[in-house]
């Protein structure tokens, strides 16, 4: 069951992420940062936590997700590092996510070869 809620809450962000690719005039870059700011937004009120827990990794894995994860982490470095906190809980929170998307670019870059258009 933990599946089709993964399965439909993701496939529901991602058809949202379409209809404004085919709907709007806005670049892919925009609706992307969009979403983190969507997720920012809906962790700081409490609102997207609850939906976490119900859909697990459907919730998670896209960008609101990413999002949530930053205030997550600013809240808790805030509480145990004061104002300070506000600059580094999101890094902290974020760097496994972060350093893993550095580490498989990297090793893309070494196994493909670069092409003009």
């Amino acid at each position: 069951m933990i599946f089709l809620k993964a399965f439909l809450i993701g496939g529901l962000i991602c058809a949202v992420g379409q209809i404004l690719v085919e709907v709007t005039k806005l670049t892919p870059g925009r609706i992307l940062v969009g979403f983190v700011i969507a997720g920012v937004v809906l962790g700081a009120f409490g609102v997207y936590q609850p939906l976490l827990e119900w859909a697990g990794s459907g919730a998670s894995v896209p960008l609101t997700g990413f999002g949530t994860l930053l205030v997550e982490g600013t809240k808790k470095a805030v509480v145990e590092k004061g104002l300070l906190g506000a600059l580094t809980g999101p890094l902290t929170a974020g760097s496994a996510g972060i350093m893993a998307a550095v580490l498989s670019g990297l090793a893309v870059s070494f196994l493909t070869k670069p092409r003009a258009k």
